[in-house]
């Protein structure tokens, strides 16, 4: 039911009917954004608010947000320590303080990884380019991929590879070089993130190769191919692979068909299990996939080689579509040159 109240006197206004009608104003986008860093009694706490508001006159909020852009704009800086935290916290909580800082403290508490994800990644990679390699090798193996995809592609390519190679050879990073690190960055939440256990490195580099837009993950692969093979090799085996294409969703994959150059197709799909066929061929027309089939037997024997290049070549395709959100893409590529009849 409907609330019959009216809000049309800023004085009144607690603090948690400012923070509803301010969450109110600046629309679902970015309130979910608001929302999905907040727990879930505040989230609780701020919807019961907003059901009970009622409405709320233009007024109101243009003070609201006047008021609220004043007070922002009076700020000469701003700087978040552990201790100021504890005094505002009891302050205004008062007992139940301490146990939100015992989860701050402890390792249920976010850590620098996580908090670097809000963090432009201009600004980061503009750090890292004075630090030393190794430093930045540690940084981009403990936070997400697809952040570190976005600072490793601002970093020039000497240096990217630096680093790239140095993760590839990163063994766990003892706790007082990830101490030093923190401290360096200005964080003082962390406690146990070196007891968190490590990815593959090789899977590590891959996934955040999976992110990269394709003419830089080229890039970066082609200098890493010519630095260490072995490795490149370890690299490319644990990125995306063709299979991966197979859990398209059908809209995807009509999508990707109407972007594929046919004869392509039929190369890649002669070294491609039975299962990624059917899910091509499922999504055409009984005529296209007769065409289809008749030019897969016409290519008669193949390389792997050539299959591989066919196949890769489709990965970007995809890729791209996925760059312009058109195809949404979840998985991780490989080949040799053996025949296949």
């Amino acid at each position: 039911m409907a609330s019959s109240r009216t809000v049309d006197d800023y004085r009144t206004l607690t603090g948690s009917e400012k923070a509803a009608i301010l969450l109110l104003a600046v629309g679902e986008e970015s309130a979910t954004k608001i929302f999905a860093m907040m727990d879930d009694e505040e989230i609780k706490e701020l919807s019961l608010v907003m059901a009970g508001l009622g409405a709320v006159s233009a007024q109101v909020i243009e003070q609201l947000i006047g008021d609220f852009a004043a007070q922002m704009g009076q700020a000469s800086g701003l700087a978040g320590t552990m201790e100021g935290t504890e005094r505002f916290l009891g302050k205004a909580l008062g007992k139940r303080a301490g146990g939100i800082l015992d989860d701050i403290r402890g390792p249920r508490g976010r850590t620098i990884w996580d908090k670097l994800a809000y963090v432009p990644e201009q600004m980061l990679a503009a750090y890292l380019k004075n630090e030393y390699p190794q430093t930045a090798a540690v940084v981009l193996s403990k936070v997400t991929p697809a952040y570190a995809a976005k600072v490793l592609s601002q970093l020039n390519d000497n240096f990217a590879m630096e680093v790239v190679t140095r993760m590839l050879r990163l063994d766990t990073v003892p706790k007082d070089v990830l101490d030093e690190i923190e401290a360096i960055l200005r964080n003082e939440f962390m406690s146990n993130v070196a007891k968190a256990p490590r990815k593959n490195s090789h899977e590590a580099v891959a996934e955040i190769f999976n992110e990269l837009e394709t003419a830089t993950e080229r890039r970066f692969m082609g200098a890493l191919e010519e630095r260490v093979p072995e490795i490149a090799d370890k690299v490319r085996d644990s990125m995306f692979k063709f299979e991966d294409l197979a859990r398209l969703a059908p809209a995807g994959v009509q999508t990707l068909l109407r972007a594929i150059d046919k004869r392509r197709l039929a190369l890649a799909l002669k070294g491609a299990p039975e299962e990624v066929r059917d899910i091509f061929l499922a999504n055409m027309s009984e005529r296209a996939a007769t065409l289809l089939h008749d030019d897969m037997a016409a290519l008669g024997p193949v390389r792997v080689k050539e299959v591989g290049e066919a196949q890769r070549a489709i990965i970007d395709l995809a890729k791209d579509l996925a760059s312009r959100n058109e195809i949404v893409l979840s998985g991780r590529g490989g080949g040799g040159d053996d025949m296949i009849f």
